[in-house]
């Protein structure tokens, strides 16, 4: 059995709960009328390695990644969510995954389900509409999670991490299939990064703890970075209140750190390749009335929004990228951290 991993036993045993999270949403969601034709489709069977951009069963390492892609892909009115048909949507989605997968990989394994997400389009919404298109993907996400589970997790600690559209589905995972305290177990950390995360969720989920630290296991790492004249948001609309944690000091009060303790911004590409690296690029801090990661030191022009439903200002195309080292490093920390605990 490898390294700080809780017994086969166990896990075979949390299959039984596991199998009914989410069921209701399932049967209500497929009593809907009038869904669009993607949502026809038949569901993903994740036993098919065609089914996910990255199952490394055959690598070895001391956790797992089970990471959830940020959107990629457009869609449009007749189409809210991403086909397994698009192939240029599923190589996208391979590449914003490899953008950043090197920061959670190192000492881990990496599973990363393709799945039908929802489009660009459906965030132009509003949220009550929305929301249908995004229990579609989730129901492929969790249907992924509970093949992993039954078929490859073999004791493995998780981490849980995604970005956007994938960090909202990995809180949900977390409030669907963590509720018992076996599975909670095996949780290093979930870096929910780019989506928001409330004091009523944490409320109502008892087994969503926010991170407090550096080094805390089985919580979840979340922020929203924007300049300081942004004070309203798709991601955190005004009178929100969001929790986050500083990925520089790691602090959750406004406690400023400076650029010095920043280790580098990273840029990659769809390889997965760093083509530009800038230590001390920005320090950060966080607004204690928004709970948004405030970030002085860079400007908009020269880093836009570069997506028509963000103002210029909202950083969250970079949120992973101007923290990249500092996350990387994290990772490491929380892991060592947890099997140290073991």
């Amino acid at each position: 059995m490898r390294k700080g991993a809780v017994s086969l036993f166990l896990v075979l045993a949390l299959l039984l709960s596991l199998t009914g999270c989410g069921q209701e949403e399932e049967q209500a969601a497929g009593q809907e009328e009038g869904q669009e034709a993607s949502q026809a489709e038949d569901a993903l069977d994740y036993a098919q390695a065609e089914n996910w951009a990255y199952l490394e069963t055959e690598e070895d390492g001391e956790a797992d990644v089970f990471f959830i892609c940020p959107t990629v892909y457009g869609g449009g009115e007749d189409r809210y969510n991403m086909s397994m048909d698009d192939e240029e949507a599923k190589a996208s989605f391979v590449g914003a995954t490899n953008m950043e997968k090197g920061i959670y990989d190192e000492d881990c394994r990496f599973f990363a389900p393709y799945y039908r997400q929802a489009g660009l389009s459906a965030y132009e919404l509003a949220e009550e509409e929305r929301e249908e298109y995004l229990t579609y993907a989730y129901e492929d996400v969790e249907d992924a999670f509970l093949y992993y589970m039954e078929n490859c997790n073999e004791g493995q600690p998780i981490i849980l991490a995604g970005f956007s559209q994938g960090a909202d589905l990995s809180i949900r995972l977390l409030k669907e299939c963590f509720g018992e305290e076996e599975m909670q177990e095996l949780l290093v950390a979930c870096y929910a990064i780019g989506w928001r995360v409330t004091e009523e969720e944490l409320e109502e989920y008892p087994q969503l703890q926010f991170a407090s630290g550096e080094e805390d296991t089985g919580v979840i790492i979340a922020f929203n970075s924007e300049a300081e004249d942004i004070g309203d948001s798709l991601l955190i609309p005004e009178g929100t209140r969001t929790l986050a944690i500083n990925p520089l000091n790691w602090k959750t009060d406004g406690t400023p750190a400076g650029k010095e303790e920043n280790l580098g911004a990273c840029f990659t590409n769809y390889d997965g390749e760093i083509e530009t690296e800038i230590p001390e690029l920005t320090g950060a801090y966080i607004d204690q009335e928004r709970g948004a990661l405030k970030v002085p030191d860079v400007s908009p022009e020269d880093y836009p929004a570069g997506l028509s439903i963000f103002q210029d200002g909202v950083y969250h195309l970079y949120d992973y990228q101007f923290f990249y080292r500092n996350l990387q490093e994290n990772v490491g920390v929380r892991l060592a951290a947890y099997l140290g605990a073991q």
